[in-house]
C-alpha cells in the first residue's frame, strides 16, 4: 500500500500544513506556527514541506520550547526551517 504522503500532490500537502499549523491546541504555538505557515507556506519547497510536516509531528510544547530556545533541539528538528521559524515574528 503506498504511503499517503506519496499519493497527495505537493499543493494539497502545503494547504494541509497551513491548516494543521493553525489548529495545534496550544495558543502560543498556534500563533507562531500558523502565522509562519500562512506567510511562508505558499513558497515552501518540497524539502520545506517535508521538514515542516516532520516538525508538526512533535508535541506543541516541545516545538514552542525549541522556538524560544528553552529546550535543546533534537538533531532531527535542528534545521534551517526551524531557524527561519525562530526568526519569524507573527503579526498580532
Amino acid at each position: 500500500m503506498p504511503d499517503i504522503n506519496e499519493t497527495i500532490d505537493w499543493e494539497t500537502r502545503r494547504k494541509r500544513l497551513i491548516h494543521r499549523a493553525h489548529y495545534r491546541g496550544f495558543k502560543e504555538a498556534d500563533l507562531i506556527l500558523s502565522g509562519f505557515a500562512r506567510t511562508h507556506g505558499p513558497n515552501f519547497t518540497h524539502e520545506d514541506i517535508l521538514t515542516f510536516e516532520d516538525l508538526l509531528g512533535a508535541k506543541d510544547h516541545d516545538i514552542y520550547a525549541w522556538i524560544t530556545q528553552t529546550l535543546p533541539v533534537p538533531a532531527q528538528h535542528d534545521t534551517s526551517l526551524l531557524a527561519r521559524l525562530r526568526a519569524f515574528r507573527p503579526v498580532l
